[in-house]
């Protein structure tokens, strides 16, 4: 007897209790009405990738869940993370590969190198402090004049480097600060609000085929659309148990890790981002994550 699919992952609180706590959602995270069910306070994101075995302990929350009256509209979704660090893999798309080339002044050829080497790009994004959910700010850097998001799809690890699930992903970059010298990148990574995540966590199982996997950038300034543009899961170069085997190797992560996979999509030269802006990624089967933009 097959087993029933994994629900939905999240992270909320509620106007009554803004205490965080994580829930099960019974249905899609784009629908208002779905139906969360709200997990035992000793239940968090460590406690279920910390576990011998994570999507049998998802299978058993569910199974137990008592029916709940609250649904999505009930409730304020925060950044799908606890203590897990954020990781990134850079030029996975051939569309980085080229960005990167056109931004860098003197490090054009290691980008190139990189797409075609054995050895991926990892970088380490984010902590949890910096790192924002839906509809809260991401940032600019207050030194940057050329910043853009990055739509990318985030792989969730347990400790073993198993893959529990997936979640939206936004790798803020300051691209003037990386192209000036390669050795900035944490600089062009690493800030407060450098990173954006949710709505929540899917299981895998929940995208369509690679080539059907759509991810979408929509950005919206003063009511007009000043973005648009999409890429599909099957342009991604790399494997998620490639780049898996590459960050697990000399590494450990007791909490489990998130890791972003590469951004396919990236804004024209001319556009960077404003404080005031809005800017909607969405990935097929997951659903939407939505951020405004504060300047440094």
């Amino acid at each position: 007897m097959s087993q029933a699919p994994l629900p939905a992952l999240v992270k909320f609180r509620t106007k009554q209790n803004e205490t965080p706590r994580w829930g099960l959602v019974h249905g899609n995270l784009s629908t208002p009405g779905s139906a969360v069910t709200s997990l035992d306070s000793s239940v968090n994101l460590d406690t279920i990738l910390t576990s011998t075995d994570p999507k049998a302990l998802l299978q058993k929350l569910a199974s137990e869940a008592d029916s709940s009256t609250q649904t999505l509209a009930d409730i304020e979704l925060m950044a799908p993370i606890d203590n897990q660090e954020v990781w990134g893999a850079g030029v996975t798309y051939y569309r980085s590969k080229v960005a990167r080339q056109e931004e860098s002044k003197s490090g054009g050829s290691f980008y190139d190198l990189v797409y075609s080497a054995d050895r991926p790009e990892l970088f380490f994004k984010s902590t949890p402090h910096r790192t924002v959910g839906p509809n809260e700010s991401i940032r600019v850097r207050s030194d940057s004049n050329w910043c853009v998001p990055e739509p990318e799809l985030a792989l969730v690890f347990s400790s073993r480097l198993e893959l529990i699930g997936v979640t939206v992903g936004d790798d803020v970059s300051a691209r003037d600060i990386e192209g000036e010298n390669p050795l900035y990148l944490p600089q062009a990574k690493m800030h407060i609000g450098c990173c954006a995540l949710g709505p929540g966590i899917v299981p895998v199982s929940a995208l369509p085929a690679r080539e059907n996997t759509v991810i979408r950038v929509h950005i919206v300034r003063n009511g007009e659309t000043v973005v648009d543009g999409s890429t599909t899961l099957d342009q991604m170069k790399r494997g998620f148990d490639e780049l898996a085997g590459w960050l697990g190797r000399d590494n450990a992560f007791p909490n489990g890790v998130i890791l972003l996979t590469g951004t396919g999509v990236v804004p024209p030269d001319e556009f960077s981002l404003l404080a005031g802006d809005m800017v909607h990624i969405s990935i097929s089967g997951i659903g939407t994550l939505t951020n405004s933009v504060e300047k440094g």
